[in-house]
């Protein structure tokens, strides 16, 4: 799937690994210069829309430290010859254990030391199109959310999806803190905003305002 905001930025989705998760390609459509986002597995297919699409990737940005998410990581990097931006420090216990996480789910994975890490109030740049850093705990502790408010577009990882929010069922998982974050930063958005988020369909905040049955109304 090809999204294209606004003149001058791009973004395709490549699903990857058994949980079908969005990675995220952004790119300038006049430079070419753009960043892979959560490289969680299958490499060959992301590099394979790499080329199809004629991109220079610049970096590889990571929104948390989630297997599906994260698993590509460190083997991407060295294939492309990289840096790693991302995510916020909370969840660099989730990063170093990877090779664990992947152990349970079948994929294979290598520990990502991230060459920066990312906090509240951090801008990213690809391809020249700057992204403001949202730090949004909950679904992980250092999950982090990408807003680039000149395309109205957002990435999203797995904070708030179409109609759901991000699961906090795990031991480190923050029900409060998630929906703290959603309705405090997320929903001071304007309605207009795209985003792209880990897994299903991209929406808007105005639809996801409307409509979440699992944000509080009022």
């Amino acid at each position: 799937m090809t999204i294209e905001p606004k003149t001058g930025l791009r973004a395709a989705i490549v699903p990857v690994t058994p949980f079908q998760q969005n990675c995220t390609l952004l790119w300038d459509d006049t430079s070419k210069a753009g960043a892979v986002v959560d490289p969680g597995g299958d490499l060959d297919d992301v590099q394979r829309a790499i080329g199809e699409l004629g991109i220079r990737i610049e970096k590889i940005l990571l929104t948390h430290g989630h297997i599906d998410h994260a698993a590509g990581a460190a083997d991407l990097k060295d294939a492309l010859g990289v840096a790693i931006e991302g995510p916020h420090p909370a969840d660099r216990f989730l990063l170093d254990n990877l090779p664990k996480q992947g152990a349970a789910y079948g994929i294979p994975a290598r520990p990502v030391t991230p060459d920066r890490w990312l906090a509240e109030g951090d801008t990213v740049t690809v391809g020249g199109h700057v992204f403001e850093v949202l730090h949004c705990p909950g679904h992980s502790p250092g999950s982090v959310v990408l807003v680039n408010r000149e395309h109205r577009l957002i990435i999203m990882g797995d904070v708030l999806f179409r109609g759901s929010i991000g699961r906090t069922d795990f031991p480190y998982g923050d029900h409060e803190a998630l929906i703290d974050a959603i309705t405090t930063k997320l929903m001071a958005l304007d309605d207009d905003f795209t985003f792209i988020c880990g897994h299903g369909p991209v929406s808007t905040i105005g639809d996801e305002r409307r409509s979440n049955p699992f944000l509080p109304r009022g």
